[in-house]
């Protein structure tokens, strides 16, 4: 009896790890830093625990809704690319049934803790829920498919000031769309990782339509934008100087980031995706709560 409970103790962790890895759960941490900012400046400074709480559910349930939906809708197109073609799906680790389970409980933690916050979040609910849904179809039909996900961090910070306090004020809007075009910033560059595989399944994106060296400018001209609606968002908000040095560091790592990857050595690609995406999005939420509790 004991062997037995081990066991499927084990074989249910075993199963929530290749889930988690397959949604990447640990680029939440792209986002996380946003919808925590957008908490601390709804409150003016310290947010109430509670209310804090159940933002960062909200936000990484959503993701993990999202990113499952991701992993079922493009399952076929993964199959067909040499790198993705081992994530759990096409890989044979995670069954379709079982990815649709995941889904189906992240969109009920979603529901019910957002049933916690401000009455219109309830109301709002089903358009996070269907960005999520649409954008993984946008490459099919439009090399303007970025702008999908890009779309998912637009909603962050105005949808979190909406679900502490009913309102929805333009200084969280700006950030919204300064972090997508962030986001598509970063998205176009990783685009060029799949270029020629893109181009061969007849999918669209920036790369893939209009080639390596210009989809590498157009990443740059979206992180300056990025940056520009980050300063005119403090501006509009009256942030702590602390805020305008945290958008000054991210262009230095925006800067860097575009640095790594050139038309002619994609190497250092991951490591510009990966690692200093991260590192953007926790700098500029540190810097900003700062601020805001002092």
């Amino acid at each position: 009896m004991t062997n037995n409970v081990l066991r499927s103790g084990a074989f249910f962790w075993r199963r929530s790890g290749v889930f988690l890895e397959s949604i990447k759960f640990e680029h939440s941490v792209f986002a996380l830093p946003f919808a925590i900012l957008a908490t601390f400046i709804s409150a003016g400074g310290w947010p109430d625990l509670t209310d804090f709480v159940w933002v960062i559910f909200a936000m990484v349930s959503m993701r993990t809704f999202g990113m499952s939906a991701n992993r079922l809708i493009d399952a076929e197109i993964d199959s067909r690319n040499p790198r993705t073609a081992m994530r759990a799906i096409p890989a044979g680790e995670i069954s379709r049934l079982a990815m649709y389970g995941y889904m189906t409980v992240a969109a009920l933690i979603f529901v019910a803790v957002i049933s916690q916050l401000h009455p219109v979040t309830w109301l709002l609910a089903p358009i996070p829920l269907a960005v999520m849904v649409g954008y993984p179809y946008l490459k099919r039909f439009t090399w303007l498919a970025h702008f999908g996900m890009g779309a998912v961090y637009l909603i962050v910070p105005p949808a979190v000031s909406l679900a502490l306090t009913g309102t929805m004020p333009l200084g969280f809007v700006l950030i919204g769309i300064g972090s997508m075009f962030w986001v598509v910033g970063f998205d176009v560059l990783y685009a060029t990782a799949d270029f020629q595989v893109d181009r061969d399944q007849g999918l669209h994106s920036i790369p893939s339509r209009f080639g390596i060296p210009t989809a590498l400018i157009v990443s740059k001209g979206l992180h300056l934008l990025a940056v520009l609606l980050l300063v005119i968002a403090g501006l509009v908000l009256g942030s702590h100087w602390l805020y305008f040095l945290g958008v000054a560091l991210v262009a230095l790592l925006l800067a860097y980031e575009q640095s790594l990857v050139s038309s002619d050595d994609l190497s250092k690609l991951n490591m510009a995706f990966f690692t200093m995406n991260g590192v953007i999005a926790i700098v500029f939420g540190i810097f900003v709560v700062i601020g805001e509790v002092i």
